[in-house]
């Protein structure tokens, strides 16, 4: 049980969520709310980046599940700790570098693009076409900004690009604060306006649509990286960072994918069960698969049935591939459906009911039938238990159609 759960919550995972549960929301989370796509979000990105800097460390995570956040600021027995900056957190995920590094090179930003693909892509394989729009050097001027390569330090910022401004905030306090330079824009060099560039004005990049082909392998995995090297945004002197593609894979309607595995739910009558039955499963790429079990062959109600060989196919070798992995959903005749001289007919086809002789002093129980509204009501009225949590939150079957 664990002290809090406001970690978890900002992640919007379950305290008993699994490590690949924790990437995958913060992998979503990160790109949904990282300042340069939410400049506003600042705040929440940090929070973001703290809770999962904590989760993701199974000492960390061990130390704030039993004392919450007030144990990782003190740390407990460990002494407390300094969270590390989100974007150093953001650029080891992603596998960008260090953001010093990046500028020790003289390299542009990576761009991140997270890609929503079927289970189905997923399996057969495709490819996606995506638009992206970014700045290219000027292939007019070469990126110089002016028709001959004239250009003059701004006499504003003395070619700095910033301009530094000073005030006191009291008597005895001095604050500076460093703004754009409004006449150079920050690249620290004035073109005079008779003699800038006419294709981009000066400004020494034009915008420039280009369109990229994702191509999606058979078996790829959720979170995959596709890169696409130096597609990113131009500028001059500067070695172009990379168009980073992630790949986020979305939940199928049926099927249920665990490594090379695929599950699925399948709904059988109780006479099927008993008796043996005949159903017809479409794979994701548009086969039959006919299902048979024969008669005496009884299945019991979450019983489990393999058939190999039709799950994903292996990536980089999808001639391979895993198991589908049946789970049989069997469904009772709906109550008092059935006629008093049926249920005597069927008494009698079925294993004899074990004889009950009731001890001394036993009190009569009264079941009651439970629906789903009563189940809320109950649930409102008192709190809710685990075992009523488990009742009300259980999977959703997935019906299989008979053909």
């Amino acid at each position: 049980m664990v002290k809090e759960t406001k970690f978890y919550e900002i992640l919007g995972v379950s305290p008993n969520c699994s490590e690949a549960d924790l990437k995958k929301a913060y992998r979503k989370l990160a790109l949904k709310y990282h300042p340069d796509k939410n400049p506003s979000e600042g705040e929440r990105f940090k929070l973001i980046s703290q809770a999962y800097e904590v989760l993701s460390d199974a000492e960390k995570r061990k130390i704030y599940d039993e004392g919450g956040e007030e144990a990782i600021k003190t740390g407990g027995a460990h002494g407390g700790f300094e969270f590390s900056s989100p974007m150093d957190l953001f650029d080891m995920f992603f596998g960008s570098g260090g953001r010093r590094g990046r500028q020790r090179e003289r390299r542009g930003k990576d761009v991140i693009h997270q890609l929503t693909v079927s289970l189905k892509e997923m399996y057969t394989g495709s490819v996606r076409k995506l638009a992206i729009h970014k700045n290219v050097v000027c292939p007019k001027c070469d990126g110089k900004g002016s028709k001959d390569g004239i250009a003059q330090k701004c006499t504003q910022c003395n070619g700095a690009g910033i301009q530094v401004r000073s005030h006191y905030i009291s008597r005895n306090m001095l604050q500076q604060t460093q703004t754009v330079c409004h006449t150079c824009e920050g690249s620290g060099e004035y073109i005079n306006p008779a003699d800038r560039c006419p294709q981009c004005s000066g400004a020494k990049i034009i915008k420039q649509r280009k369109v990229i082909e994702v191509e999606i392998e058979k078996g790829v995995h959720d979170g995959k990286k596709i890169v696409f090297s130096e597609e990113g945004d131009q500028l001059p002197g500067v070695r172009p960072g990379d168009v980073i593609i992630i790949l986020d894979e979305q939940e199928h309607p049926i099927f249920h994918r665990k490594g090379v595995h695929l599950f699925v739910k399948v709904a059988i009558m109780l006479s099927e069960a008993l008796c043996g039955m005949e159903k017809t499963l479409e794979t994701l790429d548009g086969r039959k698969l006919q299902l048979s079990t024969a008669p005496g062959d009884i299945i019991n109600h979450g019983d489990y049935r393999t058939v190999l060989g039709e799950g994903m196919p292996f990536y980089g070798n999808p001639v391979e591939k895993g198991n589908l992995i049946i789970e049989f959903v069997v469904q009772f005749p709906p109550a008092n459906s059935l006629l008093p001289q049926e249920l005597a007919k069927l008494e009698t086809l079925l294993p004899p009911k074990l004889e009950f002789v009731p001890p001394a002093g036993a009190k009569e129980a009264v079941l009651l039938r439970v629906n789903n509204r009563n189940q809320q009501k109950m649930g409102r009225s008192r709190s809710a238990d685990s075992d009523e949590e488990e009742m009300n939150s259980g999977p959703r079957t997935m019906q299989c159609q008979p053909q």
